[in-house]
């Protein structure tokens, strides 16, 4: 099974899509389609404040951590607020809702401590999704250190599907994100995001998909900021992952360049994708449907709502600016 592994992820198959073409052409969405816009927003305060600031910014999608994202341990959710939370996504009819896993868990992690704790707090992370009714639960594949990439993936499988065990997952599905491909990262090419869906059955009955986050996407290689680089990058994505199983986009703009595997995120407009770059990625054809997130830095009161005014105006307006350039 390893060696099967291994052929997915040869290098041959990352290279092939820089030399892909398509004659894909950018276009806005009709205008009755409706364009999920969110944001995550926390959960300090409840589950419904979480919900009722989404609408209140003008998103009809968010995403949240369903616990503290820098704790072991998590409180344990009330019935109430949970009934509190759904009554306010139907009324504001907010979704998908998207919970993204704690920080700390590292499930392809080969040193015993840590992946016993990754394992349960990540079964935490499943019964909570499935408590409070998330469509999605985004996880970050792990880091594989002291180990192959194709151990790191089994790693990672082999913990959901003990943190999982038992469950009934109702609509829920994980979303494994992508990531800058930073030293022993998994996730920064598509080849090992596709391996770890290909091979989940094997492992887990929990349904598995994607969320690709465009500053990841940027800092691992793909270029999402010019017209040619998303053409390329949207073939490669249809090719090896299929934009079926791609069902969250994290909308960030990226603080490094192209290449730089630095995971930094950006105000949108502000980064190496630019305005530009995020309208062609917000009008074309294959992404329009996806549930847009951001993730953007909160430099200053009112962050939050300029990024989502931003992405809000990007659908619409004809091209005004240019990218940053390196």
């Amino acid at each position: 099974m390893v060696t099967m592994l291994r052929a997915r992820l040869s290098t041959r198959y990352y290279e092939s899509f820089l030399r892909q073409t398509s004659g894909i052409v950018c276009v806005r969405p009709p205008g009755h389609a409706i364009v999920r816009l969110g944001l995550h927003t926390s959960i300090a305060k409840s589950l419904e404040h979480a919900a009722l600031q989404a609408a209140e910014l003008g998103a009809n999608t968010f995403q949240i951590f369903s616990a503290s994202p820098r704790q072991w341990k998590a409180s344990p959710l009330g019935a109430q607020a949970v009934v509190l939370l759904n009554r306010a996504r139907e009324k504001h009819d907010l979704t998908p809702l998207v919970i993204h896993d704690n920080y700390l868990i590292n499930l392809a992690s080969a040193e015993p401590a840590v992946r016993k704790k990754s394992i349960e707090a990540f079964r935490g992370e499943i019964e909570r999704a499935i408590a409070i009714g998330a469509e999605y639960l985004v996880a970050h594949p792990g880091n594989y250190k002291g180990q192959t990439v194709e151990q790191g993936i089994f790693a990672f499988l082999e913990g959901v599907g003990e943190a999982s065990r038992g469950l009934k997952f109702g609509k829920l599905m994980l979303l494994a994100e992508c990531t800058v491909g930073a030293g022993a990262q998994i996730g920064g090419r598509f080849e090992e995001l596709n391996a770890i869906r290909e091979f989940a059955p094997r492992f887990i009955d929990l349904p598995v998909g994607f969320c690709l986050d465009t500053c990841h996407l940027l800092a691992s290689g793909y270029d999402v900021a010019t017209a040619a680089g998303l053409t390329k990058t949207v073939a490669a994505a249809e090719r090896i992952l299929g934009w079926e199983h791609v069902r969250v986009i994290h909308a960030n703009d990226s603080k490094a360049p192209l290449g730089s595997h630095i995971d930094r995120h950006e105000q949108i407009g502000k980064g190496y994708i630019g305005l530009d770059g995020f309208r062609r990625i917000l009008a074309h054809p294959k992404l329009r449907n996806k549930a847009f997130i951001l993730e953007t830095p909160v430099e200053e009161d009112g962050d939050d709502q300029k990024n989502l005014d931003t992405l809000k105006q990007l659908c619409r307006k004809p091209r005004t600016t240019t990218t940053r350039s390196s």
